[in-house]
């Protein structure tokens, strides 16, 4: 190669190399983000009531869940990407992960979001019930800890998540907004067996937001695609074998400037198959109350009320009933930190169905789904407790 030749060579790479540097768009890239984000929460807390024994006791995740996570995506062109979520909760006390057997044991999924077509995604995830629902019902103004119905039963706090699922979530359209979701119980031969479904709506219009929601889930017990419910403690345990388990729940609230006042309701159902111990259909109705106010920019107050009841079925004539409130202050040191303080008290009475599904007792109390392993052994339970969190 001459000499000309390889000076006219290298004047066009230095003429290429400089164009990248001043940005000159030779062609076109994709825009991506990764966002690390995460909470610790750790309190002291006072039962009044375990086992039939009071108890002082360090806490973690009773306002947010103790988790960190990864939520990523690329701008793939014309309104188009691709997106994933990547995350793990754990305990913030001894460090530990939150549930055995799982990496990231909170959510894990991938999927396409377009900006007219909406969002499909696949993986482990949260339901659309509990998504849409949740969020305006007790656990989203509510700590779930002390705020959610009586063990969670409607899974309105955290605890229902699916694995093998598939979901499509539309776009806005004039404040309305669905969503479906369907996960494979994998059963070769058997498309049917331990699937699950969940679909919901919600609205918005100004102060006012309303939402929907529905769950079924098929052989609760063995299912691969329930990847966590509820269903472990004094008020469901028995029903945990159920061949079928279906919730309704709806929630609306109202914004009058600094003040929020919300309603609630929830329809869980469980059908008893061939290994179950129970054998009628057992159903709870929770009717519910919420609202917030914020006092100043750094403190808002919350209070609830919910009334939980069961249906008279397997033998039992006087059903269980629960009646809950629960109070939460909150004062933020700034938007990441805050200090709160927990309070709440449930009294049960009636009767219901021990763990074994055949037995029946006295109903105890159990406040929102902070005791479901440690429960009341009486009527009434009380539960206070002082925490900090800081969002990371």
């Amino acid at each position: 190669m001459s000499i000309k030749r390889v000076a006219l060579y290298r004047g066009a790479v230095t003429a290429l190399c400089a164009a990248f540097s001043a940005g000159v768009p030779l062609a076109a890239h994709a825009q991506s983000s990764v966002t690390l984000y995460g909470a610790v929460d750790n309190g002291f807390s006072y039962s009044s009531n375990q086992h039939g024994n009071h108890n002082f006791y360090m806490s973690q995740g009773y306002l947010n869940a103790s988790k960190f996570g990864f939520l990523g995506s690329e701008d793939l062109g014309g309104g188009l990407k691709t997106i994933f979520r990547l995350e793990a909760g754990y305990n913030s006390l001894t460090g530990a992960a939150s549930s055995s057997g799982y990496e990231f044991n909170r959510q894990a999924y991938v999927g396409l979001s377009d900006d007219q077509y909406g969002t499909f995604t696949l993986g482990r995830q949260y339901t659309p019930y509990f998504n849409y629902v949740g969020a305006l019902g007790p656990t989203g103004y509510l700590t779930g800890a002390t705020g959610a119905h009586p063990g969670d039963l409607d899974a309105l706090d955290t605890t229902l998540r699916f694995n093998n699922s598939l979901t499509y979530t539309s776009p806005l359209i004039s404040g309305l907004q669905g969503s479906v979701q369907y996960g494979l119980g994998g059963v070769a031969g058997h498309f049917g067996q331990g699937n699950t479904l969940s679909a919901a709506l919600r609205y918005e219009m100004g102060n006012f937001r309303a939402a929907v929601g529905y769950v079924h889930l098929n052989d609760l017990a063995s299912s691969n695609a329930v990847g966590t419910v509820a269903d472990n403690s004094p008020v469901n345990s028995a029903y945990a074998s159920a061949e079928t388990n279906q919730m309704v729940a709806a929630a609306a609230q109202y914004k009058f400037g600094g003040l929020m006042v919300g309603l609630n309701y929830s329809n869980v159902l469980y059908r008893p198959g061939t290994v179950s111990a129970f054998r009628q259909t057992a159903v709870f109705n929770t009717y519910g109350l919420i609202s917030t106010y914020q006092l100043t920019p750094a403190i808002v107050l919350a209070g609830g009320y919910s009334y939980t009841r069961a249906s008279e079925s397997n033998n039992i004539s006087d059903s269980a009933r629960y009646n809950q409130v629960s109070f939460e202050q909150t004062y933020s040191f700034s938007k990441r930190t805050c200090v709160y303080f927990l309070e709440a008290y449930q009294h049960a009475s009636g009767q219901a169905l021990a763990s074994n599904g055949t037995s029946i007792v006295n109903a105890v109390a159990v406040v929102g789904d902070s005791q479901n392993g440690t429960p009341s052994s009486g009527p009434s339970q009380f539960v206070g407790t002082i925490g900090l969190r800081h969002f990371f």
